[in-house]
């Protein structure tokens, strides 16, 4: 079996910006532009700040990086114990390995690499070499290096602090240690060049901020803030005596250092600690980063800016949203919806956070502690067709019966909630013990349908959010309600709950008794509808997968094959695909006619989401524990893909997740090679019963019998006139004079012309393998030849086979016999009978006046005969059935 998907290939990852490793900023002099330097894991990105855009994405380490650094012309990553410089932030130009830890320090130092492990193992190195020049070692007992710079103006030296809170100043080149700070017995965490000479800030694990003078070991002053641990300092270099620091809340504050206070803070910068903080040199623009999954950018006159973000919890649920398959939906744990484009990450968009009084939560800020955060989207439902008019997405949250209305166009949060008065504020009772479970969007995007786990359906107007009615007397199912869906022309609403019963309702005006109930083996887990083809598909609680006819209200499919919990399923556009993703890791496409299972891959973590665009082209994925989006490409529709029904004993291949690619797709990989046992090849005759035609296009066979009128219609006007034919080397007269002797050239070249003989016996090629049948009987080799010839040469061939031609009686006779063959086997029928006329009207009056070829036609009449009123009984029976079918 493959070792790979047979449908999806891999295609890139979406939503990755930042983790926990600080970012690293650079000026490059050519572009006269700053590039900031983010890690996404095992790659990294780099980010233009002229327009805040990703600019390119770095090749995959084998492992996760643990620190970045860089300087004008290369980046520095850490991964494992090996350190790699890139170029261009693409291209691998040097690797340095020799540590026995993993590395967590790297400083460019000039011409040299300075890097410290894990072990406190101090190495420099030759950046252009890859050689090794020096190298330190500390007791991890005694001093634990925790942070490294390099003090401006100090010649080979740098300063190392230490997790027991004491400082070191070392020379490189001599290797010696020049001065010891005692500290102020809480760990360093973070080392910052002043645009003072002589001075550094000093973060600590306590929140202190020092200000030490190291050439006279003198503290300037001391700065305490009350975010917890100090994560990130930098200095404004514009003229401005301003350090910004960052803490372990997401919180930044602002130091004036004139005044030696605080005169700006914000507080919610971001939800997670603020792990990299860097102002960008001589600009009022600060850039920071945060294992939030986002990168921003603030400008100090507003303390505004840009911002580059994705989930900072990972994603529950994903749709694709439009008819261009271009924008993806998504919700996550942070109970934000964002779009995320398939193209490019400049149209990257978010719709906001989830609260139940957004003016309020403005004012508040975006931290963790917001009172008024609504819980995390469980399901989504959107429909684009009055987008522009109101809002086009609902919401169901975790534990509360409010579903939230959302704007795609206008890009925030509707104004509407949607919520029924028996679940409301006002029945304290109700409220807290209610939620809703399941959504569904009309196709005519005015209507919103919900269900809860009280088992009551309800329907509202999305544009007013007011009540439209209500499913059942009062209740639609005994028990919670698992999936609801409607029909393409708000006919029929069709509802499904843990009472194991699908019902079929009245869509206008809501039924208080269901048209139909389908009863079911097992429970409802979830609905997945496709309006366009009236298909239900049904997930239920034993693992299995049964697919409704929405029109005939039936069960009509089943699927067995998954051995845990549905989390998600999608059909494909066409509606000819089921893909079901479950807890088992698996990830399964279902061919709908067939009822069988094409395709089944297994992925490191269980998929919790899925959504096929609508194009068909990509598959997204969502899932455990990852914050980013995946996408796959459909590989059926750019090569050739053989999807036979899988076999239950055969081994399900595991593949990795896409890997985050910026721009560019991942190759599809070349699969010619693959095993082409796998794929089905078709005969090329299933039976002698069933009448066979060709592959040849009908250009080979279709015009046969007016070759005449086409060359006499293409045809120049002004036959073409041959040159003088002269010999290579022209006779002489013998004289004094050089003169040539024609006359015996013409005279020549008049016998060669008027003695020219045509051998009876000179068959062509196929004339030969046509008198080679006579004694083998075996007509394949000259079938073959034949239908390997263009019109052209078959009439050549045709005309050949007369005696002026060439050719005999017997080969006459010998081309009735094969296509005698050809009839009796059934086998290129329309090419049998194309040849045959083709035959008869060259050769008419030969056959007419010799009586074994007037004998032969009768015997090849009742072959001819005989396939052809097979077929017409047929043709004329079809007919028949689809008059009838007319007419009635």
């Amino acid at each position: 079996m493959s070792e790979t998907s047979r449908i999806f290939q891999k295609n890139k990852a979406l939503g990755y910006v930042s983790n926990h490793v600080p970012l690293v900023a650079r000026y490059i002099k050519l572009r006269k532009e700053n590039l900031v330097v983010t890690c996404v894991g095992k790659s990294f990105h780099t980010y233009g700040c002229t327009h805040f855009t990703l600019l390119s994405v770095s090749g995959h380490h084998d492992e996760d990086i643990r620190c970045l650094s860089a300087d004008s012309f290369l980046v520095f990553t850490a991964s494992g114990n090996s350190v790699y410089a890139w170029r261009r932030g693409t291209e691998l130009k040097h690797t340095y390995t020799g540590h026995t830890a993993p590395v967590t320090i790297i400083l460019p130092f000039g011409p040299h690499l300075v890097t410290v492990d894990e072990g406190s193992a101090l190495k420099l190195w030759d950046i252009k070499t890859e050689e090794l020049q020096a190298e330190l070692s500390f007791s991890g007992d005694v001093f634990q290096v925790t942070a490294l710079i390099h003090p401006a103006t100090y010649l080979n030296k740098v300063l190392l602090g230490s997790e027991q809170g004491s400082l070191e100043l070392w020379n490189l080149k001599t290797c010696t240690r020049v001065f010891v700070f005692p500290g102020w017995g809480t760990p360093v965490t973070v080392l910052e060049q002043a645009p003072a000479i002589n001075v550094v800030a000093i973060g600590t694990a306590s929140g202190k901020i020092v200000l030490h003078n190291l050439k006279f070991d003198q503290t300037l002053m001391e700065l305490s803030q009350d975010w917890g641990a100090v994560t990130s300092l930098s200095f404004r270099t514009d003229n401005h005596p301003v350090l910004v620091s960052g803490s372990v809340t997401g919180a930044l504050v602002f130091w004036d250092l004139e005044h030696r206070k605080v005169f700006s803070q914000i507080q919610a910068a971001h939800s997670k600690a603020v792990t990299g903080l860097k102002c960008l040199p001589n600009e009022p623009l600060l850039v920071t980063s945060s294992p939030d999954n986002s990168l921003k950018m603030w400008i100090f006159d507003m303390l505004d800016g840009g911002a580059r973000e994705g989930h900072s919890a990972p994603p529950t649920c994903i749709k694709f949203h439009g008819a261009d398959g271009h924008n993806l939906l998504s919700t996550g744990g942070d109970s934000t919806l964002r779009i995320f484009s398939t193209i490019t990450e400049t149209f990257n968009k978010s719709l906001g956070r989830a609260s139940y009084n957004r003016n309020l939560s403005r004012k508040k800020g975006k931290g963790a502690d917001d009172p008024f955060l609504m819980p995390a989207i469980a399901q989504l439902a959107s429909e684009s067709t009055r987008g522009k008019q109101w809002a086009d997405t609902a919401a169901v949250h975790h534990g509360i019966p409010i579903v939230t209305t959302w704007s795609y166009d206008k890009l925030k949060m509707g104004d509407v909630k949607l919520v029924p008065e028996r679940f409301g504020h006002n029945n304290k009772n109700n409220y807290g013990r209610v939620s809703a479970t399941c959504i569904c969007i009309t196709h005519c995007g005015n209507f919103v349908v919900i269900g809860y786990t009280t088992g009551h359906v309800d329907r509202f107007n999305i544009q007013s959010g007011l009540p439209r009615g209500n499913y059942g007397s009062p209740l639609a199912h005994n028990g919670p309600v698992r999936g609801v869906a409607t029909d393409g022309l708000n006919q029929v609403t069709i509802t499904g709950g843990s009472d194991c019963l699908v019902k079929f309702w009245s869509f206008k005006p809501p039924g208080k008794t269901p048209l139909s109930i389908l009863r079911l083996e097992e429970p409802v887990n979830m609905f997945c509808s496709h309006r366009e083809s009236s298909m239900l598909a049904v997930a239920l609680q034993d693992h299995t997968v049964v697919m409704v006819d929405i029109d005939i209200r039936s069960v009509v499919r089943k699927f067995l094959g998954h051995s845990g919990q549905i989390t998600t399923m999608d059909f494909s556009p066409d509606s000819r695909w089921l893909i079901t993703a479950s807890m088992d890791c698996t990830l399964r496409t279902w061919d709908i006619p067939s009822a069988q299972l094409i395709d089944c891959f297994q992925m490191e973590l269980p998929c919790v989401s899925l959504s096929m665009s609508p194009t068909g082209a990509l598959l997204a994925t969502a899932h455990v524990d990852c914050l980013g989006l995946f996408l796959w490409s459909n590989r059926t529709l750019y090569s050739h893909v053989s999807l036979r029904p899988l076999l239950q004993q055969e081994d399900i291949p595991t593949m990795g997740l896409p890997k985050p690619l910026g721009e560019g797709a991942e190759l599809p990989r070349d699969f010619d090679q693959e095993d082409t046992d796998l794929q089905y090849q078709s005969p090329a005759q299933i039976s002698q019963q069933l009448v066979t035609l060709s592959t040849l296009p009908s250009s080979r066979w279709h015009n046969l019998l007016h070759l005449d009128t086409i060359k006499m219609r293409n045809k120049p006007k002004d036959a073409p006139k041959a040159p003088k034919a002269a010999p290579f080397f022209l006779p002489t007269i013998p004289s004094l004079e050089l003169r040539f002797e024609l006359a015996q050239t013409d005279k020549t070249s008049g016998q060669i012309r008027d003695g020219s003989s045509v051998d009876i016996h000179s068959f062509t090629v196929f004339g030969k393998l046509l008198n080679q049948s006579r004694e083998t009987g075996n007509f394949a080799p000259a079938i073959d030849k034949f239908l390997s010839l263009g019109p052209s040469a078959l009439d050549f061939e045709v005309n050949s086979l007369s005696m002026e031609g060439g050719g005999s009686l017997e080969l006459m006779l010998q081309y009735l016999k094969l296509v005698k063959f050809m009839l009796d086997s059934n086998n290129n029928f329309e090419l049998a009978q194309s040849y045959l006329g083709l035959f008869l009207k060259t050769h008419g009056d030969t056959i007419a006046n010799q009586p074994v070829l007037r004998e032969y036609l009768k015997t090849l009449e009742s072959s001819q005969m005989a396939g052809w009123f097979s077929l017409q009984r047929k043709l004329l029976y079809s007919l028949c059935v689809v008059q009838a079918i007319r007419n009635v």
